[in-house]
């Protein structure tokens, strides 16, 4: 990977607040959205992409500074390089490699939870996944992509709620305790030799 000052625009040892306005900035010119239908949107992905990972190696090590020689900035590459793989792996629907190689890493920040949502979501998982979204964008929440994510699954989660309240469906509480009234009575009865619910 680039020197993450270098993505950023910035000059080596810049403080905490100009890697943060650097970075809202950039985040700001490569969003998916200014290039919706653009032939350029997989170029600025690939760019939002760097952006991130240049803003989580800067600010993970504390502004310490950036030394390429470093084990911590090694093992998170290490990890960003991963994070690609995975990545990949969720475009192409390879679920169960990319949740494999996920489940190696043992650096569970930001983008882990974040991946390991997109990979519950794509396999159905709808409220598993909105939880570990949630939690990436508790850790990281200025990165617009997480954030992104979570407004849209929020949005369609609300909208199918009102849908099904409108058409009638609604999860009555009396009628699930009537339920539990008549499989715990039926057990009950089976175990004195009855039968309250006779098994088609």
């Amino acid at each position: 990977m680039k020197n993450p000052y270098e993505v950023l625009g910035l000059e080596k040892g810049a403080s905490k607040e100009e890697i943060k306005i650097a970075y809202k900035k950039l985040v700001r010119k490569y969003h998916p959205d200014q290039y919706a239908n653009n032939p350029l949107s997989d170029l600025a992905e690939e760019k939002l992409k760097e952006i991130n990972e240049a803003y989580d190696i800067l600010m993970k090590n504390n502004n310490s500074g950036y030394r390429e020689n470093n084990n911590d900035y090694s093992h998170n590459n290490n990890n960003q390089s991963s994070f690609m793989e995975i990545r990949n792996l969720i475009n192409r629907g390879s679920l169960g490699q990319a949740e494999k190689l996920l489940e190696q890493i043992s650096n569970r920040n930001a983008e882990w939870h974040f991946l390991k949502g997109v990979i519950l979501l794509r396999k159905g998982w709808h409220d598993q996944a909105i939880n570990y979204i949630k939690r990436a964008v508790n850790m990281d929440p200025s990165n617009a992509e997480y954030r992104a994510l979570l407004n849209n699954l929020s949005f369609r989660s609300n909208t199918y709620r009102e849908y099904g309240h409108s058409r009638g469906y609604r999860r009555d509480p009396a009628a699930c305790e009537i339920c539990q009234c008549l499989i715990c009575s039926d057990c009950c009865c089976e175990c004195m030799g009855g039968d309250l619910i006779e098994c088609c």
